[in-house]
């Protein structure tokens, strides 16, 4: 995604929030939709209590069992705060790494930033109709 400047970040958070729920609305099966849907809308719940780090190790372990909603979630995420965002970090292909090898600074940073993303993101799944199965 090229940055432009003329909008406002929550704008582009928008926009790329509602192209990966575009992209999950057309390449994935319901059932992979519903996972999604329902893993994002519990992250914010998830990374307020026990920390970014602990919340996306957790989805990590999930997605782990080849579950592609999951997976796809991480690599939305990931590629927000750390492509979106340009956040300075070392390990610049998986957020949960730079979380875990990042500093004060940036974990403060990308834990705003994923949590503002993820307003919008379930905004948008929401308005597409992609809910958690047990809604």
């Amino acid at each position: 995604m090229t940055a432009n400047l003329s909008q406002t970040l929550d704008q582009r958070r928008a926009q790329h929030a509602w192209n990966a729920i575009q992209r999950v609305a057309s390449e994935m099966a319901p059932g992979e939709q519903e996972e999604y849907a329902g893993e994002a809308k519990k992250l914010p719940i998830r990374v307020m209590t026990s920390g970014l780090g602990q919340a996306l190790a957790f989805i990590a372990s999930k997605a782990k069992e080849k579950k592609r909603g999951l997976n796809q979630l991480q690599d939305d995420l990931t590629d927000w705060v750390l492509h979106g965002r340009n956040l300075p970090t070392q390990k610049p292909d998986s957020l949960l790494q730079a979380v875990c090898f990042g500093d004060a600074v940036f974990l403060r940073r990308a834990t705003d930033e994923v949590l503002a993303y993820l307003e919008w993101l379930n905004r948008f799944a929401e308005a597409e109709g992609i809910r958690n199965g047990s809604e």
